[in-house]
């Protein structure tokens, strides 16, 4: 039932990792960039994921190899690399996600490698199977969406439907007639190209519209969304005699 989803982490909450794999969940985005995930407790959460059975992904810092490479070498599934402007300019961040001669990635002996040697068949396994998605979350990469999209070590593309708007000249984002306009445009990239493409969706009607145009994933359930409506259901269920 979930196969085609993804829950949203804000923290490094193992509870509610944990919680959201017993419900189902196969897939975690960790929004390392906007919140505080702790060196220790990346790690952890990894190590907590892989356990459960889940792919973990990070949406990083931003567009720089540093923090692509730092990703990495925690063994997540993929990155998802935010503020990313035309191809030429995010370029070094999309490369660091390959080993050579695809990219330029470094390999490090540590859990990305299972704390082994690496095998025969290690940086070639790498190179297909953890994924890079570049954000498509500003006017210039939007501008430059075929080119990101078909360039070797891009696996798919992840819509920034906030920013995207904003950068696009628009007050917010609002699931408008534009807005819905800008992400058929990039799922149509995607298909010409032969690459999935994933986006929160919130709402249930984001998520529908994301279906129609054939996203791969969407991500659902934020941490902070969940905590407020789990609040508000429990308090909505109050008794009037309770609250005297």
């Amino acid at each position: 039932m979930l196969d085609g989803y993804a829950f949203w982490m804000s923290t490094p909450n193992l509870d509610f990792l944990e919680i959201a794999a017993n419900a189902g969940f196969k897939r975690v985005v960790c929004d390392v960039e906007h919140n505080g995930f702790s060196p220790d407790r990346r790690e952890a959460l990894v190590v907590a994921a892989r356990a459960l059975g889940l792919k973990v992904f990070f949406k990083i810092e931003g567009p720089e190899p540093v923090w692509v490479q730092r990703a990495l070498d925690l063994d997540v599934d993929g990155v998802i690399i935010p503020h990313c402007g035309r191809l030429e300019t995010s370029r070094a961040a999309l490369e660091t996600t390959k080993f050579p001669p695809m990219g330029t990635r470094s390999y490090a002996a540590g859990r990305s490698a299972r704390f082994s040697p690496p095998d025969a068949g290690y940086f070639e396994r790498c190179n297909r199977e953890i994924l890079c998605l570049p954000m498509i979350e500003t006017a210039e990469a939007f501008g430059d969406i075929e080119a990101i999209l078909a360039h070797d070590c891009v696996d798919g593309v992840f819509v920034g439907p906030f920013d995207l708007a904003l950068t696009r000249g628009r007050k917010t984002y609002a699931f408008t007639d534009a807005d819905r306009t800008d992400i058929a445009r990039i799922a149509q990239a995607a298909k010409a190209a032969g690459k999935p493409w994933w986006i929160p969706a919130w709402k249930p009607q984001e998520q529908q519209f994301a279906i129609d145009e054939g996203a791969a994933v969407r991500v659902i359930a934020a941490e902070h969304q969940v905590l407020m409506a789990g609040l508000a259901s429990v308090i909505g269920q109050l008794s009037q005699r309770a609250d005297q």
